[in-house]
């Protein structure tokens, strides 16, 4: 099922400054559902036009609605990273983040 969200710029959702494609790139397996953040939350993610990434909250629960967050980049690549969906940098919109992940290990790469 695609269908579009709002996009806001802060948690106060004041203002929606984009709508895009609901997804939940960024849920894994528990051991018995497809979860990212507890029971009935899904986490997705996406890149709009202008560059800036979105974390997308979805839920299950009555009287809730799903919604997309603009985050930075370190926050998307953290995401990603917490979420081990790292092959996700192998995609064409996400490979700016790829090169940050890469920059970051080897500012701590151990010698």
């Amino acid at each position: 099922m695609t269908y579009q969200i709002n996009v806001f710029e802060d948690e106060y959702h004041s203002e929606v400054v984009a709508r895009v494609k609901y997804n939940e790139a960024l849920d894994y397996w528990d051991g018995r559902n497809w979860t990212n953040g507890g029971l009935g939350r899904h986490l997705g993610i996406t890149k709009l036009k202008d560059g800036r990434y979105v974390l997308i909250y979805g839920t299950h629960w009555q009287g809730e609605k799903d919604y997309g967050m603009i985050v930075t980049s370190e926050e998307a690549l953290n995401e990603i990273l917490k979420s081990n969906n790292a092959e996700l940098l192998d995609q064409k919109k996400f490979e700016d983040l790829r090169t940050l992940a890469e920059a970051m290990n080897s500012e701590y790469e151990i010698e």
